[in-house]
This record gives structure tokens, C-alpha cells and sequence, in this order.
């Protein structure tokens, strides 16, 4: 197998959004939006208003409950939005959600590139060198 046919199969087993559906979606207070990049990527990129943090390699951890990493925010039951770079981490993270029993999750679709080229502003964006 190779990570290609792993993000292709797990793309297939969860809902994904256009950067229009995930801006509405976003905009619910009651829709929890994980930011799923490494702390360097937001720094240098900037990240969605109101997105928490959890990076890929923690995800498991702090969305099992039984876990005593378990971030209480992530909750089975919740409206989940992820969001990556591009689509690929956010799509292995929400092929792992649902295996953990979250039911109402859905990924980026193109991640942040997508994002940013649909002209949705981003908060904490470092100005370019030049």
C-alpha cells in the first residue's frame, strides 16, 4: 500500500467540504474546527478563525475520551471540521475519528491552499518578507 492509496481510502469514508460549505459550516459556535498542521505551519501560514490546535501525530490521544491526553473539546458526538495543508492529513484524521466513533465529521477539501485561494482570510498570517 502506499500513502496515496491510504489518503484515497480515507477520503472515501469521510464527508468533505468546499471552502464556501467549511466557512459557513465554521461559522456555527456549536462546530468544533481542528487545525491539524504542525505549530511552524501556523506560525508561517496563519490558521481559520477559531480553530484549535491538535497536530495529526496527537489527534488519536486527545479525541479518545478513555485517554488521559483526551482534549475535552473534541467530543464523538460534536460537528467536526479538519482542516491541513492540502486535504491529505485531514483526511487520515477523519477516517481516524470515525473509527474512534465520531459520526459528524468532515475534512477541507484542498486545505488551507484551497482556502486561501477562495480568498478566506486567515488569522495570525506572518506579512511577507518583501
Amino acid at each position: 500500500m502506499t500513502t496515496a492509496t491510504m489518503i484515497e481510502q480515507a477520503a472515501g469514508t469521510v464527508s468533505f467540504l468546499t471552502p464556501e460549505q467549511f466557512a459557513t459550516e465554521a461559522d456555527n459556535p456549536h462546530t468544533l474546527v481542528v487545525d491539524l498542521r504542525e505549530a511552524d505551519e501556523r506560525v508561517a501560514y496563519g490558521n481559520i478563525a477559531h480553530a484549535i490546535h491538535v497536530p495529526r501525530g496527537l489527534l488519536e490521544f486527545r479525541a479518545d475520551p478513555t485517554h488521559a491526553g483526551h482534549d475535552s473539546r473534541l467530543r464523538p458526538d460534536a460537528r467536526v471540521l479538519l482542516y491541513c495543508s492540502d486535504g491529505a492529513r485531514s483526511a487520515l484524521a477523519g477516517a481516524s475519528l470515525r473509527a474512534l466513533g465520531y459520526t459528524n465529521v468532515a475534512h477541507l477539501q484542498g486545505g488551507l491552499v484551497a482556502w486561501d485561494a477562495a480568498r478566506f482570510p486567515l488569522v495570525g498570517r506572518m506579512p511577507a518578507p518583501y
